[in-house]
């Protein structure tokens, strides 16, 4: 009537859990052994990860100075132009720069100023109001 075999429990499922228990053991062994070599290996990518950035970055840097370079050569040649431009004008005067000349590279100038409001007022000498003053500065009592 009463059977000792009521419990489902047999050799081949003792041997299973035995290997599954083996498995996950090894599995831990495994595992302490592998991370070190992993880290060490996580590392040396993050530096060449790191060495390539700052590789990639010094090349832009150099090559932005270049540009900024070029750009200031331009810059000088374009300033050697206006100034020969000058000279010539000067040239065409016959070496004199009048006060005539003057007032109209003044008025020349205020065509660059790009939206912004003038008011020239005349005085007794025609000459502007910001140069106004230089006969007082020029004439010391």
């Amino acid at each position: 009537m009463y059977s000792n075999n009521q419990s489902n429990i047999t050799p081949g499922l003792i041997k299973k859990v035995l290997w599954g228990v083996a498995g996950i053991v090894v599995v831990i062994v495994a595992m302490a052994f592998i991370r070190p070599w992993y880290n060490v290996w996580s590392q040396e990518m993050e530096g060449k990860a790191e060495f390539a950035k700052a590789e990639q970055n010094r090349k832009i840097k150099i090559e932005e100075a270049k540009a900024n370079l070029e750009a200031e050569k331009l810059n000088a040649q374009a300033e050697i132009e206006r100034a020969k431009g000058a000279a010539e004008a000067i040239r065409i005067e016959n070496g004199s720069i009048t006060p005539t000349y003057i007032q109209y590279l003044w008025v020349r100038q205020q065509s660059d100023l790009n939206n912004k409001t003038v008011i020239y007022v005349p005085t007794e000498s025609n000459l502007p109001i910001l140069e106004s003053t230089r006969m007082l500065l020029d004439n010391p009592k």
